[in-house]
């Protein structure tokens, strides 16, 4: 995932365009190629016959019509996932051939267009890798969720996916990053065979659940793996990391001052830094860069983002990346 000439950050569309299309959509990934982003990010969940899709979550009431057919309203029902319990419709519950008869909609309808509900339908991993390979040079993010959590049902994410990106010729290719928010399955399909960029993903708060599951309540946070001592030690594990903007942003009061000294020191250690998640809508921005008009009305976001940029990281994911493409021109 090389970015152009001078092109720096890498911007990367967050599940493909999905300010303007439903998340995961082949209509939002399409579009974020004509857009011209230098990579994509697609987030990664199993079926219960090991098929990889595109989704959020494995919990798909939000982003699919599942709860408008009958058929399925016996699969309706309530799990513990990374310690957090969800109700809803989980893929793991419901083979490919099942999921291919539901249309996605729009996650965020309070502050998107659910104008192109119902138009497509869920996206495999293989159909992304399909996309990408016709189009040609744009990058794959690839974000492995809940890692711990298939496993435990005896789903290993790691097996899946080195051995479908092994087969579709991406087991080697420059243009692979993997990502997760546990360190765990990095290492697992790094053992694979899988040649990539890994970069570990850090909320702003809690811990990995991969520590968790071994360690409970001693489980290491996530917030130190941001001391000096925790960046080191990430270095000799990943190649980057990848950040919450809330953790890079400095705020007093809701509005945003600065940036913090976190990129520096990241890369003092040989880490690649990225940031998520640049969104334009008011809704999304500090109290000091909203303008008049309802939350899901665009505000100051040329500010945010080009705030986020000169800090120096590598890389950032935008829901409108076509939006981050004008502010790191307009540096």
């Amino acid at each position: 995932m090389k970015p152009p000439e001078n092109a720096t950050p890498l911007v990367i569309a967050h599940r493909g365009a999905s300010g303007y299309r439903p998340e995961h959509s082949r209509a939002a990934y399409e579009l974020a190629l004509d857009l011209g982003a230098d990579a994509v990010e697609p987030d990664i969940v199993a079926t219960r016959d090991g098929v990889l899709v595109l989704r959020h979550e494995n919990e798909i009431s939000g982003t699919t019509d599942v709860e408008g057919h009958p058929e399925f309203a016996d699969r309706r029902t309530t799990k513990v996932i990374d310690g957090k319990k969800r109700s809803g419709w989980f893929t793991e519950d419901f083979t490919w051939a099942e999921l291919a008869t539901l249309r996605v909609r729009e996650r965020l309808p309070r502050f998107r267009s659910r104008a192109f509900d119902g138009e497509q339908g869920i996206l495999r991993l293989g159909d992304l890798i399909d996309l990408l390979d016709a189009r040609g040079g744009v990058g794959l993010v690839a974000e492995i969720k809940h890692p711990s959590y298939f496993a435990s049902i005896g789903l290993p994410l790691d097996e899946l996916f080195a051995a479908e990106l092994s087969a579709a010729g991406w087991g080697r290719d420059p243009r692979l990053t993997v990502e997760c928010f546990e360190t765990t399955v990095l290492s697992q399909i790094r053992d694979r065979g899988i040649e990539a960029r890994y970069v570990f993903l850090l909320e702003s708060a809690g811990a990995p659940a991969d520590q968790v599951a071994r360690f409970g309540k001693e489980g290491r946070p996530y917030s130190d793996y941001l001391t000096d001592a925790g960046l080191t030690g990430l270095a000799a594990e990943v190649d980057g990391i990848s950040i919450d903007k809330r953790i890079l942003l400095k705020a007093d009061a809701g509005q945003v001052t600065g940036t913090t000294d976190l990129v520096t020191r990241a890369h003092a250690v040989g880490l690649l830094v990225f940031c998520w998640t640049l969104r334009a809508e008011n809704h999304f921005l500090a109290k000091n860069l909203r303008r008049a008009g309802a939350l899901r009305e665009y505000g100051d976001w040329m500010t945010e983002f080009q705030l986020i940029m000169r800090s120096g990281l590598d890389g950032v994911f935008a829901d409108q990346p076509d939006l981050a493409i004008q502010a790191r021109s307009a540096l």
